[in-house]
């Protein structure tokens, strides 16, 4: 909320520019919207918009005190603003190159807080130690995934306590595409990533032989070496299938044993990266939840780590809230031709960048992507953008940076964990319910209500917020303090009941031929 906006009663008025406000709770129809002498001339469900004073039709509708689209006929005072009545627009915004700089307040270096990690010999350092299988192609997913039953399932891991477990990174791709593709780009630059991430102690990885997707050719263009830790294998090559489990099997167990001693040891947080995510979005994520997760993000980066944004479809109109913030103009430029690229990319596929808000983000009082990208903006903090990454690029800065990746959370995050990420903060109004192992995932609920009916799978609660019992300050704090938890060995629900595991999702561009 800014500083001129905050809570009104039975409603939240976030900017005083804005022409409507948002329900805390369900408005009767003629219920008071405690906002003097308006009361709701429809029901208004909690999270959604009601009207503040009159709005034309085709004039702007304004949230946060930002455009969120066009009124498509007259809208009056007390009325449900949503899907009947509010159209998307073109997003007209400036961009305003780096005019919101602001100096990073960092924190005194021997007051830096640490974390608990596993020291790699790269210099990374990771918050969990699996093992990861790495498939090369969808045709040896099936002995991947028994490899990893073999140990997480039969007792392979028996007397191997600081294995957290062993992870089968299986896809659909690998064949039937061009080596000189951008989709054969993205699948090679996320399978190194992965063989890299701090959070494997040792990684296999597996063919059948005859793919396009050759092992060998990943290596030369990685300069990734075979070793005790980096173990290579094709099905054909060994002999089939069964031979192909037996021998795997009894290579990572020699992984295990030679991690055996491999002990957590105290970490700064220039090794911490953590992935920035919002899911299952409702009309209080861009309220609570989001500008609590870029408070810890502030707090992360004064402490000399890195937080990092990604999905690109969903900052769309709210763009020029990162441009003002680059440290250069070609850091500012870079995203915005990653913007332009999505524009052509939704155009050639017969989309649009509206096709995004979802049905459940709609039910949850969001009507366009300039309103859920206003909200969605808000997990990165308030501090400098240091640099703008392609997908499953190398993450080689600190501090706060944007990677291009879709919308689509389980490719997103895919692309971000690729980069380098050891730590996922996943905000969530509707429910989402996922976990992205290796990398440990924390899920923050948007409002009480959804965080009690899914405790289960929630891990904090941003309701308070939106009653007006907590701060976004204080709910921030308590984000960046179960982060530095989690990245030192607290489980969080994901991990305690084992999710994780199909979330592995590459991104599919291209013809399949």
């Amino acid at each position: 909320m800014t500083e001129q906006g905050g809570i009104v009663a039975g409603v939240i008025v976030l900017d005083q520019a804005d022409n409507v406000a948002v329900a805390r709770a369900e408005i009767p129809a003629g219920g008071a919207s405690g906002l003097a002498g308006i009361a709701a001339a429809q029901t208004i469900p909690s999270g959604h918009k009601i009207a503040t004073r009159p709005i034309a039709a085709g004039e702007s509708v304004l949230k946060y005190g930002q455009k969120i689209g066009l009124a498509k006929c007259d809208i009056a005072p007390g009325d449900h603003v949503h899907l009947h009545n509010l159209a998307m627009q073109d997003s007209d915004v400036g961009h305003d190159f780096c005019s919101d700089l602001r100096a990073v307040d960092f924190v005194p270096e021997d007051q830096r807080r640490t974390f608990q990690g596993y020291a790699r010999p790269d210099g990374q350092a990771g918050t969990r130690n699996y093992i990861g299988i790495i498939s090369s192609v969808n045709c040896s997913a099936t002995v991947s995934h028994a490899i990893a039953d073999h140990f997480n399932r039969h007792g392979g891991l028996d007397g191997f306590d600081n294995i957290d477990g062993v992870v089968a990174l299986t896809h659909g791709q690998g064949c039937a595409i061009g080596t000189d593709t951008e989709g054969y780009q993205y699948l090679i630059r996320t399978l190194h990533g992965y063989a890299r991430n701090p959070n494997f102690g040792g990684i296999l990885m597996i063919g059948l032989g005859c793919e396009v997707n050759q092992i060998s050719l990943i290596q030369e263009k990685y300069g990734l070496k075979d070793g005790p830790f980096l173990r290579t294998m094709t099905i054909q090559q060994l002999g089939g299938t069964r031979k192909t489990v037996e021998i795997a099997c009894g290579l990572i167990t020699e992984m295990c044993e030679a991690l055996r001693s491999v002990e957590r040891t105290e970490q700064p947080l220039s090794k911490l990266k953590l992935a920035l995510q919002c899911g299952g979005s409702d009309g209080y994520s861009g309220i609570s939840a989001n500008p609590a997760l870029g408070h810890a993000s502030d707090l992360l980066v004064r402490h000399g780590g890195t937080a990092v944004l990604s999905e690109t479809p969903e900052i769309y109109g709210a763009e020029h809230l990162l441009t003002s913030r680059a440290v250069t103009t070609d850091v500012a430029q870079k995203l915005i031709d990653r913007i332009d690229w999505w524009e052509g990319y939704t155009k050639r596929h017969g989309a649009e960048m509206n096709n995004n808000p979802s049905h459940g983000n709609k039910a949850g009082g969001l009507t366009t992507i300039l309103e859920k990208s206003l909200g969605a903006v808000a997990k990165g903090g308030s501090l400098p953008m240091q640099a703008v990454y392609e997908y499953a690029e190398p993450i080689d800065q600190t501090g706060f940076v944007f990677m291009d990746t879709p919308g689509y959370d389980p490719v997103a995050v895919t692309g971000q964990i690729a980069g380098g990420c050891n730590m996922l903060v996943f905000t969530t109004g509707r429910g989402s319910v996922s976990g992205f192992k290796p990398v440990p995932t924390i899920k923050v609920a948007t409002n009480s209500r959804m965080y009690s009916h899914m405790d289960e799978d929630m891990d904090i609660d941003c309701g308070g917020i939106v009653t007006g019992s907590q701060t976004i300050q204080e709910a921030g704090e308590a984000i960046f303090e179960m982060v530095l938890a989690a990245a030192s060995g607290h489980r969080t629900k994901s991990e305690i009941y084992d999710y994780g595991n199909n979330e592995f999702v590459p991104w599919q561009i291209g013809a399949i031929t």
